[in-house]
């Protein structure tokens, strides 16, 4: 994670998110801007590993943001940092391509440990953020991640890619993960990215939907 942008309007909550990231990654280079607008224009003219983004900015919503670095740069990882918990946040940042989903909330050695994670093939996202991904698809919520584009229910998956996939969707990391199947870290890892990649999701909250859908797992 050579450069990193971070998108937050207040100055101490950037300044805390700076160091927040810098603790992950010492020596990643980071672009602070304040403004929706500003976010879109970095997204377009300069190059990004990570990007932090606020959703609650003066001038629109960050998933502006996130829209603007799928368009313009898709391998950059795009991680909302927010204070909203709520359905109606959560699933457009998602949908717009957040590959993770934060809550200010955390103490910051978590956060820390959620961001050096997307090294490992790890989406970050707060296990809040995920048990309400899984309690609202299987409540029947009507916008459950437009069903037709997520639902993988004709994608085979063999057994060990179905335990996996239980145990991602119940919120278990990958070091635990490895620990209760008796593989390697890595070796979980490369599992993750296949199941990521035949199921076409793209993070740990829209694996939980396809867990559900397949009756691994319940709320």
């Amino acid at each position: 994670m050579q450069r990193t942008l971070i998108v937050e309007d207040l100055p101490d909550i950037r300044q805390w998110m700076g160091d927040t990231v810098r603790a992950a990654f010492p020596d990643t280079a980071v672009t602070a801007v304040g403004r929706c607008e500003d976010g879109v224009r970095q997204a377009a003219e300069q190059r990004f590993d990570l990007a932090l983004i606020d959703l609650g900015l003066p001038d629109g919503s960050g998933v502006a943001v996130v829209q603007a670095l799928r368009t313009h740069q898709p391998r950059a990882v795009s991680v909302v940092v927010t204070i909203h918990d709520d359905d109606e946040h959560l699933f457009p940042a998602l949908q717009a391509g957040a590959f993770g989903y934060l809550l200010k909330e955390q103490p910051r050695d978590e956060l820390v440990a959620h961001l050096r994670r997307i090294t490992q093939g790890e989406p970050p996202l707060s296990p809040p953020i995920a048990r309400r991904v899984l309690n609202y698809f299987t409540s029947g919520g009507p916008r459950a991640f437009e069903q037709a584009r997520l639902d993988p229910g004709d994608v085979a998956l063999n057994t060990r890619e179905t335990d996996i996939l239980q145990r991602v969707a119940k919120g278990y990391t990958l070091p635990e993960i490895a620990e209760q199947l008796g593989l390697s870290r890595h070796t979980v890892a490369d599992y993750v990215k296949q199941i990521y990649r035949k199921l076409n999701v793209s993070s740990r909250a829209e694996a939980a939907l396809a867990a559900a859908r397949r009756g691994l797992v319940r709320p």
